[in-house]
């Protein structure tokens, strides 16, 4: 198997465990402060990640790659955490679909700004009617107005691109298990205080719901997807592999209706068979990333 379709294949691992992650959160913020859910989150994937550098005896990353890290962390540790907790205690998890849509494009444009891939343009059209697909079947199934949940989202999807795109960037280079667990661990010295002081003050009546919603997106959301996420982007490149983030708000539906009994209506159905035909021929479509010595050369 050549390294590009290896990437497809751990991108969409990581797309089926992000895919629980928005669902988990809905749930959690039921009984738990968004900013104790997104420290709390920090800190148990951080101390984990702690102890899986310290089991592998990763090599620590270099001076130069510290300011990659922040970036990391404060777009997908710490930024998309919080917005997207913030926007579910005002928005419906429906909602936030339209705006889930539209990751994969923001990907996309952050990878070609920051990866230096350089996609044809077919790609950009597959990947416009895949992100039209998800938001006008969002809209088309029934959404609430609130500006102020819709900003918190659309912050939330910009600051999460940014971090996927660095992330991959610097996964080529340290590895996607390490990329993310670093920039965990360079977190934990900040979430894990604020954790203890936003802390429930009686912990024992909140919902057992609520901090299975937590368990979830501590250990799978913010952590083991990472590690499948990071390693396909840097593989198979981050524009063509982060299409596969169409397939996420649909497939958290899906999960919905098997966990819950909800209704999966044939409108569901066929915007799926639409987006899976817009991924293949985003993949159709697009450069492999452009080699480390041909960007030095074109600079």
């Amino acid at each position: 198997m050549d390294r590009t379709a290896r990437g497809w294949i751990d991108g969409f691992i990581g797309i089926v465990i992000f895919s629980g992650s928005l669902p988990a959160t809905r749930i959690a913020v039921f009984g738990l402060d968004p900013v104790f859910l997104t420290t709390a989150r920090a800190a148990i994937a951080g101390g984990l990640a702690a102890a899986i550098l310290i089991v592998f005896r990763a090599a620590r990353p270099g001076r130069r790659d510290l300011a990659q890290l922040v970036v990391i962390a404060l777009g997908v540790v710490v930024g998309f955490p919080l917005f997207t907790a913030l926007a579910l205690t005002r928005v419906t998890a429906a909602h936030s679909v339209v705006f889930i849509g539209l990751l994969p494009l923001a990907t996309a444009a952050f990878g070609v700004l920051r990866g230096g891939e350089r996609p044809r343009p077919g790609f950009w059209l597959f990947a416009c009617l895949g992100s039209a697909l998800v938001a006008g079947f969002a809209m088309a199934d029934g959404v609430a107005t609130d500006p102020v949940g819709d900003l918190l989202l659309l912050v939330a999807v910009l600051v999460c691109a940014l971090g996927y795109a660095e992330g991959a960037q610097l996964s080529r280079k340290l590895g996607g298990w390490q990329v993310i667990s670093w920039a965990l661990v360079l977190s934990l010295p900040v979430m894990a205080p604020l954790a203890l002081a936003s802390m429930p003050p009686a912990p024992a009546a909140v919902a057992p719901a609520a901090w299975a919603g937590l368990g979830y997106v501590a250990l799978f959301s913010m952590l083991i997807g990472f590690i499948f996420w990071y390693r396909g982007l840097a593989a198979g490149g981050v524009a063509t592999v982060g299409q596969l983030q169409l397939l996420q708000p649909l497939f958290g539906l899906g999960l919905s209706a098997a966990l819950l009994g909800e209704r999966v209506s044939p409108a569901m159905l066929g915007t799926t068979a639409g987006v899976v035909l817009c991924i293949a021929g985003a993949r159709r479509f697009a450069y492999r990333p452009m080699p480390t010595a041909a960007k030095t050369a074109a600079r």
